[in-house]
């Protein structure tokens, strides 16, 4: 039996090492390389998506196919030993970037999403 990380880090009330479900530590792991900057982590500096640099860029239909593209790529790059990509929606509506991202665990081959909504700066 596997044993996975709870994202963000805690302990439990043992003050052991938080533990998740499969399914909650993949959308951990999602949220993690979607919103970590790249460069900003030390020993994988190539790791992350950039979707946070886009925080000040206009929302637009733009922006929405830049987010789609950038967050595709990344999540087959650094997640693809674990996730096949089925789809990534990413849509703009006045001031909330929405990322949707649609994948199947390779291991067990069951379906999953995680969706994600961000506001951003006019």
């Amino acid at each position: 039996m596997n044993t996975y990380v709870a994202f963000p880090y805690h302990t439990d009330g043992r003050g052991r090492t938080g533990e998740a479900t499969r399914a909650a530590w993949l959308h951990g792991l999602i949220e993690q390389l979607l919103f970590t900057v790249p460069g900003e982590r030390v020993n994988r500096p190539d790791f992350g998506c950039g979707l946070m640099q886009l925080v000040f860029a206009p929302n637009s239909p733009e922006l929405a196919v830049t987010v789609q593209a950038l967050v595709q790529a990344s999540l087959q790059q650094w997640l693809g030993h674990l996730l096949r990509i089925d789809a990534v929606a990413a849509s703009s509506e006045d001031a909330t970037l929405t990322v949707t991202v649609r994948y199947t665990v390779l291991e067990t081959q069951q379906a999953g999403e995680a969706s994600f909504t961000r506001s951003l700066s006019p």
